[in-house]
């Protein structure tokens, strides 16, 4: 709406200026020249206008290649006869933009990086918990441990039977099957050497290393005399 009051105020000045500019000058030449002047600032003083609106509103994630030819393609289509320019910082996280217009005209501005573009603050965000350690034996062979992580809001409990449902998942599925056909040995060691990574996080189970690592006792240091 203020766009559109803004045009109808400039057309009416130009009109204005029709009427006037006969009446001030007797000089035609001059008169022309006087209106095209005007009417070429006010032209100018809406591009820079229109430039200023984009940069603000332009979303800039970040400074991937793909960013910023989108930004670029944008550019050329709001100032198709224009020559469109554009550096990127990775120092100081921003975009340089440049536009120059056939009749000399520069536009230049900055556009800073912003790692929410395009995410409605009033949506919900996922919220992504730490791991926190969760170290697993076998009954047969408790100091044999495997050093697995666990989402920090899963009790050890719950995160003992993810473990056994990403087990039973991983024999059941088709790699699991297949390994089965190629007589391994349907064993935890091998299940937790092989199973997807994916598999594991789906369930808030992390892997830090395929192998088991014997408890290492410590040498306590003697009292100080």
């Amino acid at each position: 709406m203020k766009k559109e009051a803004t045009k109808a105020t400039e057309a009416q000045l130009l009109d204005l200026l029709k009427i006037v500019l006969p009446k001030a000058t007797h000089d035609p030449e001059l008169a022309g020249k006087i209106y095209k002047a005007v009417e070429g600032e006010l032209k100018s003083k809406a591009r820079v206008g229109a430039f200023e609106k984009f940069c603000a509103k332009v979303e800039l994630p970040d400074l991937e290649l793909k960013t910023i030819r989108d930004v670029k393609t944008q550019l050329a289509a709001s100032f198709g006869d224009g020559d469109v320019k554009i550096t990127p910082n990775e120092k100081e996280q921003t975009l340089s933009v440049e536009v120059v217009m056939p009749d000399g005209t520069e536009f230049t501005s900055e556009i800073k990086v912003n790692p929410n573009a395009g995410i409605d603050p009033t949506e919900e965000q996922e919220i992504t918990f730490k791991f926190v350690p969760f170290p697993v034996c076998l009954p047969g062979d408790q100091e044999l441990v495997w050093f697995l992580g666990k989402r920090e809001t899963m009790t050890p409990e719950e995160a003992g039977m993810a473990l056994a449902k990403v087990e039973e998942d991983y024999w059941a599925s088709k790699a699991g099957q297949k390994m089965l056909r190629d007589r391994v040995e349907r064993c935890f060691p091998e299940f937790i050497s092989r199973v997807p990574a994916g598999m594991l996080t789906e369930l808030g189970l992390k892997r830090h290393y395929k192998t088991p690592e014997a408890i290492k006792a410590l040498r306590t240091l003697p009292p100080k005399k």
